[in-house]
């Protein structure tokens, strides 16, 4: 495998900006706009802004924690935690964007950047870690919890 060093524009695995990226999940998860809106705003297909979406979503629970994390690592202001995860993700990234503007050079990077920055690019990544564990030459699957 070989380690990469995406620039802070790019989005793993997405065609489109990340400023575009989040232009588009900014105004449909704090209920501004429609998916199809959001997509005619920044000028792509309504699927792929709902793609978008969705992936956002999916991932703003572990989003929220790390970014909210984050903030208090640089000082900070500890966030509230909202009752709707994507919103709770969103005002998190713009804590830790707005905590990070203290210090040099990330002022004018603006908060989707910076997020992808901190994310190493895979802000809306799926997980490519494989579920087994390898021991030896055998795999198996990690234990889940009983309910």
């Amino acid at each position: 495998m070989t380690d990469v060093v995406l620039p802070s524009f790019v989005a793993l695995g997405r065609l489109d900006v990340v400023e575009s990226i989040g232009a588009a999940v900014d105004a449909v998860v704090g209920g501004t706009a429609t998916v199809g809106s959001a997509a005619d705003a920044v000028v792509v297909p309504y699927t792929t802004a709902r793609g978008w979406v969705r992936r956002f979503r999916s991932r703003a629970g572990v989003l929220a924690v790390a970014f909210a994390a984050l903030v208090v690592e640089l000082g900070g202001d500890p966030i509230t935690v909202a009752r709707d995860t994507g919103v709770y993700a969103v005002a998190a990234i713009t804590a830790a964007f707005e905590a990070a503007c203290g210090l040099p050079g990330w002022a004018g990077l603006g908060r989707w950047r910076f997020a992808s920055t901190v994310c190493g690019g895979a802000l809306l990544a799926a997980n490519t870690n494989a579920p087994w564990i390898i021991v030896g030459n055998r795999r198996f699957m990690p234990p889940t919890p009983s309910p």
